[in-house]
């Protein structure tokens, strides 16, 4: 899984950051283009799951926008190909406001979800922001607990010799709570650290994500033993 290139995004110009989206009604694909464009972002759009992972391919952007109701391939499908090929963050615009369809959004290994209609401002400042985010980890160290092998160079993380397969935030969020051992760690501290300040993300994002990677990670998940809960604190990797 390609990484997104850390020293390249803080340090290139505005204007080289490249920016696909996927939507099938032009009109709102045309609002969308205009505006990124303002915001001197190279901007590539297109209309079907098929056209975007083509072009995803063609232009390597640093960052996707893409509507979950696509014509013959969904959203999710299209995140689907591009996460097994990249973890470059993937934003879904979507009609569906409805909780279910956000864990989807997130579960397929999306960024940030956001509802339709949307502000144009505000959707630049959550570009802005997961770009910041996906750039700011320099965390290059190792990390081994028992069985469970962390390598933030390759995006890779194993269990008992076997790569699992998790998002790019499930990997974020293993990393650091296995990195800090032993220390609690409240939900709004984790989406400091993990998604960012400026994250616009709920405490009941942490909780979710901490509930995928026990299904992966531990033995007995309703009974974990290394993600623990500090009932009214927070969480900490125990080992």
């Amino acid at each position: 899984m390609a990484l997104v290139n850390s020293s390249n995004l803080e340090n290139r110009e505005i204007g080289t950051i490249k920016i696909l989206i996927v939507d099938d009604e032009p009109a709102i694909l045309d609002a969308l283009y205009s505006k990124m464009r303002r915001e001197k972002f190279s901007t590539f759009t297109a209309e079907s799951a098929e056209d975007g992972i083509r072009l995803f391919r063609k232009v390597k952007p640093d960052l996707v926008i893409v509507d979950i109701m696509l014509p013959q391939r969904s959203g999710f499908d299209l995140c689907k190909s591009i996460r097994k090929e990249s973890s470059i963050p993937v934003i879904f615009i979507s009609a569906k406001a409805d909780e279910q369809a956000r864990v989807a959004g997130l579960e397929m290994g999306a960024d940030d979800y956001v509802t339709k209609p949307f502000n144009m401002n505000e959707l630049v400042a959550r570009v802005r922001a997961v770009l910041r985010r996906s750039s700011g980890d320099s965390s290059t160290e190792l990390i081994e607990r028992g069985n469970l092998f962390i390598d933030p160079k390759s995006h890779e993380a194993k269990l008992n010799g076997k790569a699992m397969e998790l998002s790019p935030r499930e990997f974020a969020l293993l990393y650091f709570l296995a990195k800090n051992a032993g220390q609690v760690f409240s939900r709004e501290v984790l989406i400091d650290r993990v998604w960012g300040k400026d994250a616009y993300v709920s405490l009941r994002t942490v909780d979710v994500h901490i509930r995928w990677l026990r299904a992966k990670i531990e033995a007995h998940p309703e009974n974990p033993e290394r993600l623990v809960t500090f009932r009214g604190v927070g969480y900490k990797f125990a080992g």
